[in-house]
């Protein structure tokens, strides 16, 4: 992939107690879910989805896309744990409002 302007979205909730630095790093050393992406992809917003459940999701993709966005990352926190089920409970809301604006979906961030 290039040319990709990546957004996160992260966990509302997980967002009090972890500052984004593994999202971060990961897609700053392209790897996990960010190893596709060549050295012109760049990532344009960090945000929270604004609390349960993703109010704000749609209203900041929207504000994304018009600066360029592309794709947007769900966090990991946002996506499944280690018993296989996802970890929020609005995950496919969240991602068809994503989806409606017309941003490409992209499950996980660094683990």
């Amino acid at each position: 992939m290039s040319h990709e302007k990546i957004a996160i979205i992260r966990c509302n909730i997980v967002s009090e107690t972890c500052p984004g630095f593994a999202c971060v790093n990961s897609f700053n050393n392209k790897t996990a879910y960010f190893q596709d992406y060549d050295e012109t992809a760049s990532l344009i917003a960090v945000f929270t989805c604004g609390g349960c459940s993703g109010r704000r999701v749609t209203r900041l993709c929207e504000s994304v896309k018009k600066h360029g966005a592309t794709t947007v990352h769900l966090a990991s926190c946002m996506c499944k744990g280690r018993d296989g089920e996802y970890l929020c409970p609005h995950i496919d809301s969240i991602k068809k409002r994503i989806s409606d604006v017309g941003l490409v979906v992209v499950e996980r961030t660094h683990h």
